[in-house]
């Protein structure tokens, strides 16, 4: 879920004291998370769930050597479901931070198993907005073109979201790109 950080559109602090990398205050500073629908109480249920159901058939044969051959797969089980789903947590720490000033677009993408962000940086006068309906590897697939290349923004946004922050970000640079 895209969260607003700053929309700074209104009047502007000249004197420097929100300078960020000595471009002056920024007008838009976003940052762009995917949404966790399994928080860690629900993660402790789930697995305590999955574990009681599965060990409702196990109370029939409790004391059969049948159970001792069994009990090893039924534990590999809920290990396998608890590793999933750390690791599709992991694999939804992903972020992207967007910064747009008057002289520079700056896009920061963060993953998990990467040690250095992804960069994108453009002039915003030149960047545009697109929005590729069909096509696309998602629905709604939005990009930023500017400069040499074409970067996707929020592709683990939901479509709705996604046509939301494409207003938001052709706000802020038609505020850029407009005369004075």
């Amino acid at each position: 879920m895209p969260v607003l950080i700053d929309d700074l559109t209104g009047p502007r602090d000249t004197t420097g004291a929100l300078s960020i990398d000595g471009h002056g205050a920024p007008r838009l500073r976003l940052l762009l998370t995917p949404h966790k629908s399994l928080t860690p109480e629900g993660f402790v249920w789930f697995i305590g769930a999955t574990a009681v159901l599965i060990a409702i058939p196990l109370i029939s044969i409790l004391g059969n050597p049948v159970f001792w051959f069994l009990l090893p797969f039924i534990l590999g089980a809920l290990w396998a479901i608890w590793a999933a789903l750390k690791r599709s947590w992991r694999d939804r720490e992903v972020r992207e931070e967007l910064v747009i000033w008057d002289d520079l677009v700056r896009l920061q993408r963060h993953e998990p198993r990467r040690k250095t962000p992804l960069d994108w940086e453009a002039n915003p006068y030149w960047v545009r907005v697109a929005l590729h309906t069909r096509g696309g590897p998602v629905e709604n697939y939005l990009t930023l073109q500017g400069g040499e290349r074409e970067v996707e923004i929020g592709s683990f946004l939901t479509p709705p979201e996604r046509l939301g922050l494409k207003q938001t970000l052709e706000h802020a640079l038609g505020a850029i790109k407009a005369p004075t």
